[in-house]
């Protein structure tokens, strides 16, 4: 394989850095590659927040339910579903008045709109992720940065049409992080399908989790008094407290969007 395929099949979460800060210069060719991101008619619908601030970091360790590692990252992004620029920049450019004149209403951002956002925030992201890998940093995204909307929102001065999507802790990864092993995906050939969707049976779904679920249960008692790998999921993930205040909080999110 080529270099680049080998830096996207490398990277696996890592949660656990180095004592030693990202050199700027570093920092910069993350930051560059995330902004060459491929995005919906070049309009750049997302906005990335560097968290350097300490006490900043350490309230996120609370409200992304409670992990620690984020306080310690060397570098903290956010990436930010961003159609505020848009409509502050139709404002300056007399978008009312146009509307006003032709007697029609103002279009704001719907959901539509923040999905898109959402879309470009993403790759742009992950291009930022494979960027750091290529330069032999480690990260880990947070989706909990999900939760909590209404704090965020207020620690970071968030306006109504900028609201944070994804995060990612980035550092140079520890000797114990370099030598774990990566977690396996499914096989392809439960996730490509050809021309139309197929839902998969109850025998390919076992074939399907079947290592996931030795991963699992090792060392995790909780996890083995489940019958099944989708039960140990149910309970683990999708009903867990922190999903419950997930789904609140991006109800808030799109509420907030469309008021």
């Amino acid at each position: 394989m080529n270099p680049v395929i080998d830096v996207i099949h490398n990277p696996k979460s890592v949660r656990a850095y180095e004592a030693k800060p990202v050199p700027d210069e570093v920092r910069d060719v993350i930051l560059r590659s995330a902004m060459r991101a491929p995005t919906a008619g070049n309009m750049m619908l997302y906005s990335i927040l560097e968290v350097s601030d300490q006490e900043a970091k350490d309230k996120l360790v609370e409200t992304c339910d409670n992990q620690p590692f984020i306080a310690e990252a060397p570098l903290v992004l956010i990436f930010l579903a961003d159609y505020q620029r848009w409509v502050d920049y139709f404002t300056v450019s007399g978008v009312e008045q146009f509307c006003i004149d032709k007697g029609m209403p103002m279009v704001k951002p719907e959901e539509g709109d923040l999905f898109l956002a959402c879309c470009d925030a993403l790759i742009a992201a992950q291009t930022a992720v494979i960027a750091a890998e290529s330069m032999g940093l480690g990260s880990c995204y947070i989706g909990d940065i999900l939760e909590n909307y209404e704090i965020h929102r207020e620690i970071f001065d968030l306006p109504q049409y900028a609201v944070p999507i994804g995060m990612v802790c980035f550092g140079y990864p520890s000797k114990e992080q370099k030598e774990r092993e990566r977690t396996e995906r499914f096989g392809e050939e439960f996730i490509v399908y050809k021309n139309r969707y197929r839902r998969l049976g109850e025998d390919e779904f076992e074939a399907m989790y079947a290592s996931i679920s030795e991963r699992l249960v090792a060392g995790n008692a909780e996890m083995r008094d489940q019958p099944s790998t989708g039960l140990r999921m149910y309970t683990r993930k999708f009903s867990a407290e922190y999903a419950v205040e997930m789904r609140r909080s991006v109800r808030a999110i799109l509420d907030a969007w469309i008021a």
